[in-house]
């Protein structure tokens, strides 16, 4: 009897729960929020925030939830319409200020140590009494040396608002030394290196386009100018782009009159057209023009309006293919939007945006796989989108800045030595010790001819493989041949770093295995 009873009592009981779940999600489903199904002013929206705010079973973090929303919202539009968090927003603003607070100073990370590259003159680590080659063991309280601490973290804790404090501690020849620093607006610069090549040629590279790039260019094209300068090779290798009207004036120093530069157009945004003044002071240098497949957006803007003005010649692989303009709308939080609002077009009419894919983002790398950046021949180019220059000669549009001038990716040069070492960064971590070493010699060298005397003096490449040696690592025979004269200007390039040249003295080492450079110094006939 009892068993049957019980029996009866679960049956009614699991009837009755049975029914109060059906009820309870009928209840659910069907209270109805009024939806007049006009999505353009995004009530729906509104509505599900709303209800999962008032309804949902935990606490809900509404600042967390808002940001997931929009950032998946503009997820659904184009690769570069994006939500910057504040954090964020402040990092891009300052990458492209042509500025930054912190302390002035450049470091490299050979050993898991922080090691001062160079100390910004009249910086407020200057001013403090930091010098080039020491080690950066603590930031506050905080230790950093051997700690495998990301460099990105490293320089968080060393930048923050002017006015600030900052204790660095360092270590000097075995001394540890704290330095207290006042954190103050630092110049960050655009222009890497200018400098001349030979009598007539003159080299300038750019990084971005940021709020100081014409300023700096044409205080370096001047200058080069004044040394006789009558052919630039600009280098926009690697350079993403920036400011629109950096590049729009950089354009007009080589244009003539009424040459079109590049116009803009949008559904919200009516076509608008920047054409040159005619008032450019570098309209009879000859222009070579680096690009590869990093350069994008301004770069790409400088690099069209060259290629369909005939204007220079275009030397490299193809551009990255972002034609597109962003507008920023920031907001009160300190958080912002970059909102696609128009498409710009070369002079000739051609978009260069490249197709949007679920691989988007890896569209380099199977660059590199379709065998593009070492072949000519496998340039993917949309032939139903041609355009013409003003000479006449064919253009493509869809796709990035398909350059006049093809230099291939050079993997034939990398032994496995080569590639050992670059996996053990031993170059670097060589030129650090090669400056422990000689420190008073090379940070007093302020010319590239002593700079080079003294590179040879030294015999480095015999110093570099000592220093692989102990760190297990030695050519085959046969193979340093093959690589040195590879392998020895970049070895040298690292260590030409720390003398007074900085910058300068890096590339003007590298550039001679630049086979970009080599080519682009050569005389091109294509107009």
């Amino acid at each position: 009897m009892k068993r049957n009873t019980y029996a009866a009592v679960s049956a009614v009981l699991g009837a009755v729960i049975g029914v109060l779940a059906t009820l309870i999600v009928f209840t659910f489903v069907n209270r109805q929020k009024t939806f007049d199904g006009d999505y353009n002013r995004w009530r729906k929206l509104n509505l599900i925030l709303q209800q999962v705010q008032e309804n949902y079973v935990d606490t809900v973090d509404v600042k967390a939830l808002t940001d997931a929303a929009v950032t998946a919202a503009l997820g659904k539009l184009d690769p570069h319409s994006v939500y910057l968090p504040p954090v964020e927003l402040e990092a891009s603003e300052t990458e492209l200020s042509g500025n930054f607070e912190g302390i002035g100073i450049q470091f490299n990370v050979p050993n898991d140590t922080a090691i001062v590259l160079s100390v910004i003159p009249g910086g407020p680590s200057e001013k403090a009494g930091l010098q080039q080659g020491d080690r950066i063991i603590r930031v506050d309280s905080r230790d950093i040396a051997g700690q495998k601490t990301p460099q990105d973290s490293m320089v968080r804790l060393m930048k923050g608002p002017a006015g600030t404090k900052v204790t660095v501690t360092v270590d000097r020849a075995g001394e540890k030394i704290p330095f207290d620093i006042t954190r103050d607006k630092i110049p960050v610069h655009c222009v890497d290196a200018a400098f001349m090549l030979d009598s007539t040629t003159g080299y300038i590279r750019l990084t971005k386009f940021t709020r100081t790039t014409y300023s700096e260019f044409i205080s370096a094209a001047i200058k080069l100018k004044a040394q006789g300068m009558t052919h630039l090779i600009f280098d926009l290798r690697e350079n993403t782009g920036g400011y629109l009207d950096q590049a729009y004036l950089l354009c007009n120093e080589f244009l003539e009159k009424g040459d079109k530069v590049v116009y803009m157009e949008g559904l919200h945004r009516s076509r608008s057209d920047l054409d040159a003044d005619g008032r450019g002071s570098l309209k009879d240098i000859q222009l070579s023009v680096l690009i590869d497949e990093v350069s994008a957006s301004s770069s790409e803007i400088f690099a069209g309006a060259m290629q369909d003005n005939d204007r220079g010649v275009i030397v490299g692989r193809r551009s990255f293919g972002k034609g597109l303009v962003q507008e920023p709308i920031n907001f009160t939080d300190g958080s912002g939007v970059r909102l696609t609002v128009a498409r710009f077009y070369t002079p000739s009419g051609r978009c260069i945006q490249k197709p949007y894919s679920d691989h988007y983002a890896y569209d380099i790398y199977e660059r590199y796989t379709r065998g593009e950046l070492t072949s000519a021949d496998s340039i993917k180019v949309n032939t139903d989108e041609v355009y013409y220059t003003k000479s006449g000669r064919r253009v493509y549009g869809g796709g990035g800045i398909v350059p006049d001038v093809f230099v291939p990716m050079d993997t034939t040069r990398a032994s496995n030595f080569y590639i050992q070492c670059n996996k053990k960064a031993v170059a670097m971590r060589f030129a650090s010790a090669v400056f422990d070493r000689y420190r008073s010699e090379l940070s007093q060298i302020e010319d590239f001819a002593s700079l080079q005397s003294w590179l040879d003096s030294h015999k480095m490449d015999q110093q570099f493989l000592k220093y692989a040696a102990k760190q297990g690592l030695k050519p085959e025979p046969g193979e340093w041949e093959e690589t040195s004269s590879y392998m020895m200007p970049q070895v040298n390039a690292l260590v030409g770093r720390y003398s007074k040249l900085g910058e300068e003295a890096f590339y003007r080492l590298w550039i001679v295995v630049d086979k970009t450079v080599e080519e682009a110094r050569k005389p091109h006939e294509l107009f």
